[in-house]
């Protein structure tokens, strides 16, 4: 079986560490800013790399980094933009139908990802830029910091292999429980029908 571990030290080298976490955190911001990615498969994957404690921690912050930073710069663009009012109307009305519809909803965002372009959304809602910053902060350390937290279980318990086999099934299932919790929310709120 294909240790993802391995495979990325023969592409990254013995440098690959700080590379990869520097390509976690570009990943992270591409995601945060511009369009999703999938960024739970892509820091698992990097996790393989050197499954320790401080690898994760390097990885951990540089994905709070890249998501703050992400928030903060479509924040700041939509603030420098001028939105056109039908455009800001319906952002407003999508977050009025909401289950929460302040700031704490970027913590929900975590789990059940209900709002793209985070910091647009902050920009048009008129909400307080520290508070959607502390959330999407904690937000990241309580999802990704699960991630690792059972990641770094597997791999005491299981070998490489199977650690790894189990984190990505793991990951897949957080990817298909948030999916579905995004689904049902949007279904009791009436988002899913076309107007």
């Amino acid at each position: 079986m294909l240790n993802i571990g391995d495979w990325l030290m023969e592409i990254f080298g013995a440098g690959g560490g700080p590379v990869l976490v520097f390509c976690i955190f570009l990943i992270f911001l591409i995601d945060a800013a511009f369009f999703p990615t999938l960024p739970e498969l892509f820091f698992i994957g990097a996790f393989f790399y050197d499954p320790s404690i401080t690898f994760g921690a390097a990885l951990l912050i540089a994905a709070i980094a890249a998501e703050v930073l992400g928030l903060v710069v479509l924040y700041t663009i939509v603030g420098r933009i001028r939105v056109p009012k039908r455009i800001a109307s319906v952002a407003n009305k999508y977050i009025d139908f909401l289950l929460l519809s302040d700031e704490r909803l970027l913590l929900l965002n975590r789990i059940a990802p209900m709002i793209p372009f985070s910091g647009a959304f902050v920009r048009i809602a008129g909400w307080n830029i520290k508070k959607s910053i502390f959330y999407v902060f904690l937000g990241c350390i309580l999802k990704y910091g699960a991630i690792l937290l059972m990641s770094n279980f597997f791999y005491e318990f299981y070998s490489s292999n199977t650690a790894q086999t189990v984190t990505i099934i793991f990951v897949l299932a957080v990817i298909g429980v948030s999916f579905v919790l995004s689904v049902i929310m949007k279904k009791r709120k009436g988002l899913d029908q076309k107007s």
